[in-house]
């Protein structure tokens, strides 16, 4: 037995590593544990009467502070039966006395109260408990340490809490506020206060929002408690949709923080689709493997607007060729600009003929070369519609054909299967950026359509060309409709524009206004007053919330995450910054 002992004495246990080096108790203002200081206040008494979250102050701010609060229910039925002896002894005491004695007054404060907690647990079935409640800071200078202290008895004491120093009760203080359910008898009765049930809410301490979603992508820290933001936008039990907002002025981080979610939600393996029209994406591609696709004067890559691609369609879809010009329309009035509905049903059936010249009828079978879907090569091609076309169309489609645009006029030359593909239309110009949005949009839209069991994301950069006063309604309800339904198909889509005011000019604001409340996720970075009262407009943002909004630092934000509106600042690693170039 003594070899075994002796053995086991000699073993260093994780007990033995966990603990402190050293625990010093001599000087009753603190302890001190491995050259770190802790000193401890009690709150021994409340407001009678509190309307609101009563640590609201206190855990909101940035001080190092651990917090404990207990609560022990009390035997109902002997609690009425001692305030029903109580209420007796003060009553007679009362009608005795008169109003001779000094404490008078708040012998008739504590018969009040009694009779009240009476009523309430007899009346409307509450329950009495006894509150103790601890703070303790921590710094590794003692000067430094009493100044958190004073700061944190003013911050108490404007909530009307009343506290004591923990002097020659540090160690016992220091315990009960570690995870160790410990509520040490020696200072037990110097914090009880009662407290009935409905009361406890205003105790709860935790009223800062937070989000931690178990599976979610790590997002950045709130700015009121330092607490981890994680956030898992495919979460259909938690969030009706994972469509997202990002707004925000030049310069404000909006940038970096749609690159670092693409970063981030590569290592989950979720397809993304990236229209960048300010070829932003660039370095994010060359690390992550992506494939650029550039659409311009200079490229040697082409998308043919005509193609109907096998995956337009699902398992149990019919109508290909009626689905095809259903959504093309759209990007012909980019072209043409408002036109008729009798020239629109010209262009539809001049669509029509195109396709039937090149084979291609209402008939589904049509589309396929045996058991094989047709290719790119046997769609038609810009140049085919001009044939069939007259009049001002004709002449509008001209420099699609062999002018400065003909870059258009070309079959789809590159395939696109990997799982981040980049959009870039950078040389299209701001004139001409909507056309090279579109194609890029109903591309990736039928990509998104192949298989709903696969996450994917589609960012949308500078969305406002695309539903702002520059486009038409067919475009932005095309758009629309890819974020009211991209969820079932696994999908999330992400709208980014610094160009708030535009994103709510067509149909006094409609198609904006759509987009934005199918969004659970909306990450406001820092606006300028113009574009805050846009939004005011259109969203429930508090007053609070836009002064915060124009205030925000570089790379903080306000996100509304469902119900929950919470302030965050973006956090990156240094080789994340390195590889988005931020």
């Amino acid at each position: 037995m003594k070899i075994e002992e002796n053995y086991i004495g000699g073993t260093f246990t994780k007990k033995d590593y966990l603990s402190p080096s050293y625990i010093n108790l001599k000087d009753p203002r603190f302890i001190e544990i491995d050259g770190m200081y802790y000193s401890s206040l009690l709150v021994v008494d409340y407001l009678r009467e509190q309307n609101e979250i009563i640590f609201n102050n206190l855990v909101e701010t940035n001080e190092d502070i651990y917090i404990s609060i207990y609560y022990e229910r009390q035997d109902k039925y002997k609690v009425i039966k001692d305030l029903t002896y109580n209420i007796g002894n003060v009553k007679v005491d009362l009608e005795n006395i008169g109003q001779a004695r000094q404490d008078s007054e708040i012998a008739a404060f504590t018969y009040n109260d009694a009779k009240y907690i009476r009523k309430e647990m007899q009346i409307n079935n509450e329950e009495l408990y006894f509150i103790y409640t601890y703070i303790t800071t921590f710094s590794k200078n003692k000067e430094e340490l009493e100044k958190k202290v004073s700061r944190i008895e003013g911050i108490v004491r404007s909530q009307g809490l009343v506290t004591k120093k923990a002097f020659f009760r540090q160690e016992q203080t220091y315990k009960s506020v570690l995870p160790l359910m410990i509520n040490d008898t020696d200072i037990k009765e110097v914090s009880k206060r009662n407290i009935l049930t409905s009361s406890i809410a205003a105790t709860y301490p935790f009223i800062s929002s937070s989000i931690f979603d178990e599976n979610g992508i790590f997002i950045g820290t709130n700015v009121y408690n330092d607490s981890l933001v994680f956030i898992d936008k495919y979460n259909r039990e938690k969030y009706k949709n994972s469509n997202m907002c990002i707004f925000g002025t030049s310069g404000s981080g909006k940038s970096f923080f749609t690159k670092l979610m693409i970063l981030r939600s590569s290592l989950f393996g979720i397809e993304q689709y990236i229209i960048d029209p300010d070829r932003e994406y660039a370095s994010i591609a060359k690390e992550l493997d992506g494939t650029i696709v550039k659409i311009g004067p200079s490229s040697n890559t082409y998308i043919n607007i005509l193609d109907i691609r096998e995956e337009s369609l699902e398992d149990d879809q019919k109508g290909y060729l009626s689905t095809k010009i259903s959504k093309i329309i759209g990007f012909f009035k980019l072209i043409f600009g408002d036109i008729e509905e009798d020239e629109k049903a010209v262009l539809e059936e001049r669509l029509i003929k195109t396709y039937n010249d090149k084979g291609i009828t209402f008939d589904d079978n049509s589309l396929y070369n045996g058991k094989k879907f047709k290719t790119t090569e046997d769609m038609p091609i810009l140049k085919d519609l001009y044939n069939n076309l007259e009049g001002k169309m004709k002449t509008k489609l001209l420099p699609f054909i062999n002018g400065s645009l003909k870059f258009f006029n070309e079959h789809t030359n590159v395939e696109l299967n990997n799982k981040l593909i980049i959009a870039d239309i950078y040389e299209l110009g701001e004139e001409n950026i909507k056309y090279g949005i579109f194609i890029f949009t109903e591309l990736f839209w039928d990509k998104i359509k192949k298989n709903r069991k696969i996450k994917k994301s589609i960012f949308f950069d500078e969305i406002w060309q695309l539903i702002g006063v520059t486009s038409n309604k067919e475009v932005a309800g095309f758009v629309y409709k890819i974020f009211k339904t991209i969820r079932k198909y696994g999908g999330s889509a992400v709208a980014i524009t610094q160009d708030v005011s535009d994103l709510f000019s067509l149909e006094d604001g409609t198609y904006g206004k759509s987009i934005l409340n199918n969004s659970e996720i909306k990450s406001f970075f820092n606006l300028e007053e113009e574009n805050i009262k846009v939004l005011e407009k259109y969203s429930n943002i508090s007053n609070k919330e836009k002064v915060e909004i124009k205030s925000l630092r570089r790379g903080e934000n306000v996100m509304f995450v469902g119900k929950e509106h919470i302030l965050v600042r973006i956090e990156a690693s240094e080789i994340e910054k390195k590889i988005i170039g931020g």
